[in-house]
């Protein structure tokens, strides 16, 4: 046991450190060849963030894990919008930009009924996995041209999401290039870690690695989205802090799951087709509910969402 938590915890240490250091080296390099902040913004700051979910997803499916692989997508999301997005609330309210989040919430609601159709499929292979990408790549493509259009509050967020990024000053091509290796290396060998651990630590505890992917490494793979969220509220950045949830999670159904099913086709474990799926279907449409209504999630909102999500993983300890 203490082993498979030293594993566990190595790995999470490693895949934070691999995804900072590829965003930053990924965000310095774009730069250098003269990509608009705005499009580093909605695709290098976005993939490099999901970096640590993609790196464990693909590393589970390859070992054979397919409840730590599809859990950890779609635990991730549920945690987004339930812990992470509700104590955001908590500790700031949330105000919606509806011209910006007409869109979103199109593309949010759009990739959780995809990714349900994809799990329900029983087996998430290729195909499947094509169709996911194509959709993220069409999602990026349509944010980028109605962002270019015309100036918006969501131009400007992505456009800060790459400016905020540090990046050693005046670092050359040789130096960014080894950040982005050596990211992608901590990356590979954190998830490693981290799946190996999990394993271990499902058979150690009595429960599936459904479970294991639903809880620990759904929450520790999110860990970056947390600190991100708590950070921007904190500085009184709520458009930053649900731009993050929501970009996010689109990222997990659509580019997460979509790679890992074209590296690796996934046998769907029934529990997560039979419960889990729905649970984050359903959690997706209440927050799009809530959003839209008043345009603002209040603090008794994000009070509910993360009773809610005490709530689930109690339910979840109990399978």
């Amino acid at each position: 046991m203490t082993e498979s938590l030293l594993l566990v915890a190595g790995g999470l240490v490693l895949l934070a450190l691999g995804g900072e250091l590829l965003v930053r080296g990924a965000v310095g390099m774009a730069a250098r060849l003269g990509i608009s902040p705005l499009l580093a913004g909605l695709t290098i700051v976005g993939f490099g963030t999901s970096t640590p979910e993609l790196a464990t997803s693909v590393q589970a499916a390859l070992a054979g894990s397919p409840g730590i692989a599809i859990g950890n997508v779609v635990g991730s999301n549920i945690a987004n919008i339930l812990f992470i997005l509700g104590l955001s609330a908590v500790i700031l309210p949330l105000s919606v930009n509806p011209a910006s989040f007409a869109r979103d919430s199109i593309a949010l609601g759009g990739s959780a009924l995809l990714s349900t159709g994809a799990v329900l499929l029983g087996v998430i292979g290729p195909l499947a996995g094509i169709v996911l990408i194509g959709c993220l790549v069409g999602y990026i493509w349509w944010a980028y041209k109605s962002e270019s259009a015309a100036p918006c509050p969501e131009a400007t967020r992505h456009e800060h999401e790459a400016e905020d990024v540090p990046v050693p000053p005046d670092a050359g091509p040789v130096v960014l290039g080894g950040m982005i290796l050596a990211g992608l290396a901590a990356a590979i060998f954190g998830a490693g870690w981290l799946v190996d651990g999990a394993v271990v630590l499902a058979g150690a505890a009595g429960v599936s690695e459904s479970v294991i992917g639903l809880t620990v490494v759904a929450v520790g793979t999110s860990l970056p989205e947390l600190i991100a969220c708590v950070v921007a509220v904190l500085r009184k950045h709520e458009d930053v802090a649900l731009g993050n949830v929501v970009g996010s999670n689109i990222y997990n159904l659509c580019g997460i799951l979509g790679t890992t099913a074209l590296i690796q086709p996934i046998e769907v474990p029934a529990e997560i087709a039979g419960f889990d799926i729905w649970v984050m279907l359903g959690v997706t449409a209440l927050l799009i509910v809530q959003l839209r209504s008043g345009w603002r999630l209040s603090r008794l909102e994000g009070a509910v969402l993360v009773a809610l999500y005490a709530g689930y993983t109690a339910l979840l300890a109990t399978r």
